[in-house]
């Protein structure tokens, strides 16, 4: 029994040596370590071998058997390592993959632009944390002018001075104004801070787009035709309805709130896009410009809504929800 076992291990060790792929080990193992291979017919015999000889040739079996297994697991993990075929089914469909785009503030905020670029308006920008004086004061809100109220505002804890989040992008209207001479032309898009409840139509943090022209002779006429003709490029295609509603603002006298919807639409809501008005003569003062020589108009937008309106949505929020199923229609 052990000289047929010594003679079996030669055998058996030569043929896994000489296996080289998954296939082979596997017919390998079928042959030899299944219940009726190899291994199976030793352990038979074994029984049938008189009791003297069993404890010898028991020892060389276990050795030889404990063996065999450690080779071939070690044969099996070194093909399993060695095996770098990527195992793919081609009758699979592929998967998708999705182009990068901007997101649809980008877009609309990148035709805003373009928009007032081609009308001859200059972009200009200013910080998001804000001091009292340009977010509140030079705008003709005195300090404890009730209008203060009609903004939630978030202010800074322990600053040195007073200091919001600003809450308009109108204060860069101000640095403009005391940097430069008229005739001035410019927007102001960014973000702005109010501490709001959150609903369909309003958030906390949204984006503003300020405009803003100074020069002789300039005109209510003027700011309505300008308005006009910006929301009819943006929503080109669309036959568009708009409204003035007189209104108040600290900054602008007089002033107006600006309402769109899309003629024809069913179910068509009008929608306040803007605020707007004549820039205030104490404003222009505060900024060293003689109001008996020059005049002008501001406005004030919301993108979200123009956002809202270009692309049929309903909700404000879904444009801040993260939602890949909702981004991807606009690449």
């Amino acid at each position: 029994m052990i000289e047929q076992i010594q003679q079996l291990e030669q055998h058996i060790f030569s043929d896994l040596d000489s296996v080289q792929n998954a296939e082979s080990l596997e017919e390998f193992r079928l042959q030899h370590l299944v219940k009726k291979g190899t291994l199976g017919q030793l352990n038979d015999q074994f029984r049938n071998i008189p009791n003297e000889q069993k404890r010898e040739a028991g020892k060389t079996l276990n050795v030889f058997k404990n063996k065999l297994m450690s080779l071939f697991e070690e044969k099996k993990a070194s093909l399993e390592s060695s095996d770098t075929t990527e195992q793919i089914d081609v009758t699979l469909p592929s998967r998708t993959t999705y182009p990068g785009s901007l997101h649809p503030l980008t877009h609309i905020m990148d035709e805003i632009i373009r928009i007032f670029d081609s009308m001859g308006f200059a972009v200009a920008s200013g910080p998001e944390v804000e001091e009292d004086f340009f977010n509140f004061e030079m705008l003709n809100f005195p300090e404890d002018h009730p209008a203060r109220d009609m903004q939630d505002t978030f202010f800074v804890k322990n600053a040195a001075d007073k200091t919001v989040l600003r809450t308009h992008t109108s204060p860069v209207q101000i640095r403009v104004l005391k940097n430069s001479t008229p005739p001035v032309r410019c927007i102001v898009p960014g973000r702005v801070y109010r501490n709001e409840a959150l609903d369909s139509t309003h958030l906390a943090e949204f984006h503003q787009v300020e405009g803003l022209y100074v020069d002789k002779g300039v005109t209510f006429a003027d700011l309505k035709a300008t308005l006009v003709s910006f929301f009819e490029q943006l929503y080109e295609g669309q036959k568009i309805e708009t409204r003035f509603r007189p209104s108040f603002f600290p900054f602008t006298e007089p002033s107006a709130e600006m309402d769109l919807r899309i003629a024809g639409k069913k179910d068509a809501q009008w929608m306040e896009l803007c605020g707007c008005g004549m820039v205030h003569p104490q404003v222009l003062r505060n900024c060293g410009i003689d109001p008996e020589v020059y005049s002008g108009f501001a406005v004030g937008f919301g993108v979200e809504r123009m956002a809202m309106i270009k692309y049929g949505l309903t909700d404000i929020r879904d444009l801040y929800d993260n939602n890949l199923m909702f981004l991807r229609q606009f690449v």
